[in-house]
């Protein structure tokens, strides 16, 4: 099947507004392709806005400079698939020539629309409202099997293009075979926000699991005897590379488990490195004892040959508790006292952690959801800062200016410094506004993909934090940024510092 085929069908997801008509379109090319013999979880994958090979080296750095697109489509699903492996492939001495190279074949292949399509995968920016639900559902649609039986798979499994192949290719008893497997990770359960600590004991029933919340990063143990297997967030394989969380999994009294828990790097004081130092363990091959790393488990999945998914937090708790020793646990209370919740959250932000989770003690493990059982408390930090430039956006939001760059004053240069980009929090009327108004600060063409503007408009936004940064000329980028509000009675001159982000980030 040609890729302008799942192009078509990925603009058609964009223009539709409703879930309905979202699921049919895509279910219809999910047959289309399941009849044509191609990868179906391929195209599942990229409709979700991933890439089944997640990383291949190739940024919007990468693809400012497009050859002119093919009059006519010729390429097809799975050769763009094997052309995206085989860039992702490519090391060693002069590999990013190389890979340069295979890119502008590949775009030279592609018509406008579908260089449009790849541009926007490859840079993360390709979003049409087919998350994961949608999709869920129009896998079940296209296949023929309960909605209920394919989200149970893809829980389990925590991978839904696989769940997809299986469902398009083995039916329902394929789907059915997807359990909780030891070795095989699975979508880690999220939380929602509360508003403050009160918020969330209301919302809880007044009861709540109290956990300290630690800015490190989370990770999910699997252990089979003496084989320990450790996944991010989002399920990639990071065992080679955190030796001291091995160490500590075969330590404890068990066979067999899958366990949740947060690895950081602490001072030695017991006080949190900054969640960068974190984070460089991650991306280090070669792990070295410069930056060791702790791990505290908050939760489990299954021990010795049972499973835990579906039993209440407090008996999930009971049994962590009876194989992991205090010093490997996260901090906990069980509490329906406000006052007593109050100091706990007190006390957890003075020790320098990022905040708190409130657990229902009922609430069952929902992997892969969002579930309103889990609850982050944490402290909202603000900033007023400029916007340097924007945007057009994709999806839902073609034709509106969208993605914005945030910068704080200079007082030194009398000039701004970028602290990152956010479209996060824009309602559809504030879309509808800074179109408007961004059109008339552009300073400079408007037709491009990024949008310079005079740096006239301050923005409130909120962030969880700020984090070392070699992409901006700050060296700092704030961490999950979002609008709040449109402050137009301030002046750019009133505008935060980067002095002021800079104590920020070395607090």
């Amino acid at each position: 099947m040609l890729l302008a085929e799942v192009v078509a069908a990925s603009a058609d997801v964009a223009a539709s507004s409703g879930r309905l008509a979202k699921t049919e379109r895509i279910a219809a090319l999910l047959t289309a392709v399941a009849a044509a013999g191609d990868p179906v979880e391929v195209v599942v994958a990229w409709l979700s806005g991933e890439l089944p090979q997640r990383q291949i080296g190739v940024g919007w750095a990468g693809l400012r400079d497009l050859p002119t697109p093919a009059v006519a489509p010729i390429l097809t699903i799975t050769d763009v698939d094997s052309r995206l492996t085989a860039i992702g492939a490519v090391t060693g001495k002069g590999s990013q020539a190389h890979r340069a190279r295979l890119v502008h074949e590949l775009f030279g292949a592609a018509t406008p629309g579908e260089q449009t399509f790849l541009r926007r995968l490859l840079g993360g920016e390709l979003r049409q409202g087919a998350l994961a639900g949608v999709m869920a559902d129009a896998i079940a649609r296209s296949s023929g099997i309960p909605a209920a039986e394919v989200r149970r798979a893809a829980m389990l499994a925590g991978d839904l293009p696989a769940v997809a192949s299986a469902a398009l290719t083995g039916g329902i008893t394929a789907v059915q075979a997807f359990g909780l497997q030891v070795g095989r990770p699975v979508g880690p359960m999220l939380a929602q926000t509360a508003r403050d600590i009160d918020d969330a004991l209301e919302r809880l029933g007044g009861t709540a699991v109290l956990e300290t919340k630690l800015d490190g990063a989370r990770v999910q143990i699997h252990r089979a005897g003496s084989d320990v297997s450790i996944y991010t967030r989002s399920l990639d394989d990071v065992t080679s590379r955190l030796p001291e969380v091995v160490a500590a999994t075969l330590a404890l009294p068990v066979t067999d488990l899958i366990a949740d828990a947060e690895a950081i790097a602490l001072r030695p004081d017991g006080r949190p490195h900054r969640f960068q130092v974190t984070a460089s363990r991650f991306g280090r091959r070669n792990p070295t004892d410069e930056v060791p790393l702790s791990v505290f488990f908050f939760d489990l999945l299954h021990v010795d040959g049972r499973d835990l998914l579906d039993l209440p937090t407090l008996e999930r708790r009971a049994a962590l508790d009876a194989i992991v020793p205090p010093s490997r646990r996260v901090d906990h209370i069980v509490t329906a006292d406000p006052e007593q919740a109050r100091g706990f959250v007190a006390a957890t932000l003075a020790a320098g952690h990022e905040g708190v989770m409130a657990k229902s003690p009922q609430a069952p493990y929902e992997a892969g959801r969002r579930g309103a059982g889990w609850l982050k408390v944490k402290p909202v930090l603000t900033l007023d800062l400029v916007v340097l430039a924007v945007e057009w956006g994709s999806g839902r939001r073609t034709g509106k200016l969208s993605n914005i760059h945030l910068g704080a004053r200079d007082p030194a240069t009398g000039g701004f410094v970028m602290l990152g980009k956010t479209f996060k929090g824009m309602t559809d009327a504030m879309l509808a506004w800074q179109t408007e108004r961004f059109t008339e600060l552009a300073d400079g063409p408007t037709d491009g993909y990024v949008v310079k503007l005079r740096p006239e408009q301050v923005v409130e936004i909120a962030f969880d934090g700020v984090q070392g940064s070699s992409r901006y000329p700050g060296g700092m980028a704030l961490r999950f940024a979002r609008v709040l509000r449109y402050r137009d009675d301030k002046s750019p001159e009133e505008a935060d510092t980067i002095e002021t982000v800079r104590a920020l980030y070395e607090r």
